[in-house]
């Protein structure tokens, strides 16, 4: 009677631990209160981030913690009370506004922490990912950088010409005129 029972948690421990492992980011959060309508609605926002949103006991998330290569494992201490647990594939920095935002809206909703290429995030830590700019403008600021050196470059080597030729066009002219006279 119990074995399958047992089976179907291993089943989920195991789909569970591969997420993890799949996963960039992890964040948990404590959702007492919320709605169904709610999470539901926070489902389908971290779904269109390429994430997705779990609630597991805490039994089977401690036992996921333990695969090899778990983003989990540096959040088993936080592994207390209702926990919702967010894993994100795609940008981090996405999942993380959706989150902030989502918990200022409906306060019901508290970060606990998270894990990001296994390091801890405090909630300040997440907060702070929030703000960050989406990874497309990063990397378009990253690209005006690296466009900006070379540029810079080629104006200083341009200016040092530029001078050369303006010395040179005035000492034509002077021969010009004593020339002349």
């Amino acid at each position: 009677m119990l074995k399958p029972q047992i089976e179907k948690k291993n089943k989920i421990v195991q789909e569970l631990a591969t997420m993890a492992t799949q996963a960039h980011i992890g964040i948990l959060a404590d959702f007492t209160g919320l709605t169904v309508r709610s999470m539901g609605q926070l489902r389908r926002m971290v779904k269109e981030a390429s994430g997705e949103v779990k609630v597991v006991k805490n039994t089977l998330l401690t036992r996921a913690a333990a695969a090899p290569g778990s983003l989990l494992a540096p959040l088993t201490s936080q592994f207390t009370g209702p926990n919702a647990l967010t894993l994100g594939y795609a940008d981090p920095v996405a999942l993380a506004k959706i989150l902030v935002k989502f918990a200022q809206e409906q306060p019901l909703l508290k970060i606990k922490g998270g894990a990001l290429g296994g390091q801890v995030l405090s909630v300040q830590d997440i907060e702070a990912l929030s703000k960050l700019p989406g990874r497309e403008v990063l990397l378009a600021q990253l690209l005006g950088l690296l466009q900006g050196v070379p540029t810079a470059l080629v104006m200083v080597l341009a200016g040092v010409i530029r001078k050369l030729l303006h010395v040179l066009e005035a000492i034509k002219a002077q021969k010009e005129k004593a020339v002349s006279n």
